[in-house]
């Protein structure tokens, strides 16, 4: 029996309730029994596919091939790069023991104190110091380079505080490890990366991303740049999309990866890291849903298009099911992912609902009239409308109203991030713009300092200083805090 929908909290009374429960509603993830930890449900699981194969298919064709790292990393690599650990020390989970051994109260089973592990194991948090001491093996000459590799896997940070999908102790991601000649490659490298993972947020998750550079307080630790994707939430708040480090020489130096270059000469070798994860997820539903449930882009939406049925007795299901099935094959034929939902365990009001709140970008809808007058009514989910549409001709149609929707969705997210931007100049403003949300255009003196007394104060921090900006944003200027000189202006704002 099919439970009814209940509603959920508007985003204007509890936007983070509104958040959480939308992800349980709408089957896309739950709590596990393991705390800290995620069960992302098949329906969840479908759009992280959909992410992934577009994702791959577009580092492959940047020259990219996957391969696949042990999870477990001796505690001595990463000691290795001194900045890497510090960064990432009080975030490890640790193995100690190779083995259990039922205890001797018979109340279960117990760890064997006999099989404690000469060196600790560390559950990966990233790869590069695995990776690296796998490269040596690989590199010894130019020939050898550039070594682009990706792998597809989970990962382990243990956070105390946690949010489903945003921020949990294992998730999945796709971490990129480069190797190459010369620092120009390696910058190029992870520039390159930088641009695929904008072009993936704007025009498959039609999130507006802003590209830039990190500041040395929010940089990757070990690395010498980090370049970020930020996105701007309905609620006010940034969220880094994803990530790309050049690394420089750091962890060729601490695993000794040295080449001889085309000078006869040898160099230790350049490096990058790049990544996204399934914090992803997060950032889709944040952009684009509503008060109704998720708002899907196409380009990623499992069901792209469903066909829900009214009839009132079994004759007229089979004169629908021979029309509609006609269209099915058609909208196949185009690439679309379609699904008729003729099933009779649930009310046509209970799926309308449902399928809602899973965000399915079209709905079509054919009842007795509708089949007498060869039409349909199809409601588009970003806007709610309805049109009542002829079959002829409804294949083309539905194929070009999914990329109007796209669009419109991008739009829309853009829209509301420029009218959420703005330029302060003194830190009087600055402190009351960061309270209504939104990115905020500021001068930085360029200091450490300055950067941790502005969070201190406002919990805001510098999202990236942006590659791409207007005239006066590139112009010189003083620092809100300080009155010392800025080159230019960068982007705060509070965050995920």
């Amino acid at each position: 029996m099919a439970v009814e929908i209940k509603g959920l909290t508007k985003r204007s009374e509890d936007y983070s309730k509104w958040y959480n429960e939308l992800v349980v509603k709408a089957d896309l993830a739950e709590q596990s029994a393991v705390r800290g930890c995620m069960v992302i449900k098949p329906y969840g699981y479908a759009i992280w596919e959909k992410m992934q194969r577009q994702l791959d298919d577009m580092f492959k064709e940047t020259g990219h091939v996957n391969a696949y790292f042990p999870l477990l990393i001796p505690k001595s690599y990463l000691s290795r790069e001194a900045e890497h650990v510090e960064g990432f020390a009080k975030e490890c989970a640790v193995v100690t023991h190779y083995r259990l051994k039922n205890a001797e109260d018979g109340s279960g089973v117990t760890v064997d104190p006999a099989a404690k592990l000469e060196e600790e194991l560390i559950i990966r948090p990233t790869s590069e110091t695995i990776i690296w001491s796998t490269y040596k093996n690989w590199i010894n000459s130019y020939r050898d380079l550039p070594i682009l590799c990706n792998q597809w896997a989970n990962v382990m940070r243990w956070e105390m505080r946690t949010r489903l999908f945003l921020r949990t102790a294992e998730f999945l991601w796709q971490e990129g490890h480069t190797a190459h000649a010369t620092r120009e490659e390696a910058v190029e490298e992870a520039e390159k990366m930088l641009h695929v993972y904008g072009d993936f947020a704007e025009n498959y998750m039609a999130v507006p991303v802003v590209r830039g550079v990190k500041s040395a307080n929010e940089r990757f630790a070990g690395a010498l740049d980090t370049y970020t994707i930020e996105g701007l939430m309905q609620d006010g708040k940034a969220l880094q999309c994803g990530t790309s480090h050049f690394l420089g020489q750091n962890f060729a130096k601490a695993f000794n990866v040295q080449f001889v270059d085309k000078n006869n000469k040898l160099d230790y070798v350049w490096a990058t890291s790049w990544g996204v994860s399934t914090r992803l997820m997060g950032a889709l539903i944040m952009t684009h849903s509503d008060d109704n449930g998720l708002v899907l882009p196409p380009n990623l939406a499992p069901i792209q298009v469903v066909i829900v049925p009214i009839y009132k007795n079994a004759d007229q299901l089979a004169a629908i099911d021979a029309k509609v099935n006609g269209i099915v094959a058609k909208l196949k034929a185009m690439g679309i992912s379609v699904k008729y939902d003729n099933a009779d365990n649930k009310r046509p009001g209970f799926k309308f609902a449902d399928y809602e709140l899973k965000g399915v970008p079209v709905r079509l809808v054919m009842g007795g009239r509708d089949l007498e007058n060869n039409t349909m009514e199809v409601m588009r989910r970003d806007t709610l409308e309805k049109h009542t549409v002829s079959c002829d001709g409804i294949e083309e149609y539905v194929q070009a109203l999914l990329k109007e929707i796209q669009q419109n969705i991008y739009q829309k997210a853009l829209d509301y991030r420029l009218a959420h931007t703005v330029k302060v100049d003194t830190y009087e403003e600055f402190k009351q713009k960061i309270e209504e949300g939104g990115f905020i255009l500021a001068h930085w003196d360029g200091t450490p300092e300055t950067e941790e007394r502005i969070k201190e104060e406002t919990k805001a921090t510098i999202r990236c200083v942006p590659l791409e900006a207007d005239e006066e944003s590139l112009q010189p200027g003083v620092d809100m805090v300080t009155g010392k000189p800025s080159a230019r202006r960068v982007l705060f704002a509070r965050a995920y």
